[in-house]
């Protein structure tokens, strides 16, 4: 079973910046891949940026070249640094993971709880 915890939402102005992170449980999975996603109320969950373990990084358009996505793999740790954050911006973010399993289909996705992520203008 792989834990993730997120941390580091919070209220900021139209402009400002945030710094999410989420760390990931040690377990027997190797993690594929982690990720952010978010969702604003009413909409459906949507890809922010992705980091793979070959150090690959996949980002939605509306947030390129304003966010990005690292990883520290001593402690197993993916952040997103959200910076010139809009209106837009404003959902509910989630720490994703891709790990290998045993059993088809082979790989599996976890979830954090969510960080609540709110810009003001």
């Amino acid at each position: 079973q792989v834990q993730l915890v997120e941390s580091g939402g919070g209220l900021v102005q139209a402009g400002g910046s945030l710094r999410l992170s989420c760390a990931a449980s040690r377990s027997i999975f190797v993690i594929k891949a982690m990720g952010w996603y978010r969702q604003a109320p009413g909409k459906q969950r949507e890809l922010v940026a992705v980091f793979t373990r070959r150090g690959n990084t996949n980002y939605a358009d509306s947030v390129k070249g304003r966010f990005t996505i690292s990883r520290d793999n001593a402690e197993n740790t993916v952040r997103l640094q959200m910076n010139s954050l809009k209106l837009e911006d404003t959902a509910v973010y989630y720490c994703n993971a891709v790990v290998v399993t045993t059993t088809p289909p082979y790989e599996d996705n976890y979830w954090g709880q969510g960080t609540q992520v709110t810009v003001s203008s």
